[in-house]
């Protein structure tokens, strides 16, 4: 007989807002599922002692050839799985995915006030300390394992891009 294993989620803090300390693991709890709450950059470390199997995101915008947008740091999340062997997944429903954009390279990045990231001290006219606040990054379909929708799943999206979704829809 089958039994499911048990689930180990971790769940990033989600810098600079904390949309993962705040959302994600009150999500998580909410459907009874334990989570454990990490730095964001404590994740390759996580990663190289083989406790993750599957990194999953969400996305803000999807490329036709598979190239997601999304908060910033999961580019660095993807690379780091793909350094330790680890699949990504991107969740998201077949809105977010934008037929006209062919690829990431054209999906613009907002950038947000550095007076979110910088201490109160920094915060002047002649303080010779600034901020780089970009609020996404664009991680390339070749870093993606798997992109789920509500229509489907794309697997290895740099082979294919979107296409598969699109004649559906």
């Amino acid at each position: 007989a089958y039994q499911r294993q048990p689930i180990n989620v971790y769940a990033g803090e989600t810098r600079p807002w904390l949309q993962g300390a705040r959302l994600t693991v009150w999500e998580l709890a909410q459907d009874g599922i334990p989570a454990t709450l990490l730095a964001d950059s404590a994740a390759a470390w996580l990663m190289k002692s083989g406790a993750i199997d599957w990194v999953i995101v969400g996305a803000d915008r999807i490329a036709a050839n598979g190239d997601t947008a999304n908060k910033i740091g999961t580019y660095s999340l993807a690379v780091l799985a793909k350094q330790h062997g680890v699949k990504v997944m991107v969740v998201a429903p077949t809105t977010t995915i934008d037929w006209a954009i062919e690829n990431g390279n054209q999906i613009e990045i907002e950038q947000r006030n550095q007076n979110e990231l910088l201490p109160a001290c920094y915060i002047k006219e002649d303080s010779l300390v600034s901020a780089w606040n970009p609020v996404f990054d664009v991680t390339p379909a070749e870093l993606i394992s798997a992109i789920v929708t509500e229509r489907g799943v794309v697997l290895n999206p740099a082979e294919q891009g979107m296409r598969g979704l699109k004649d559906g829809i």
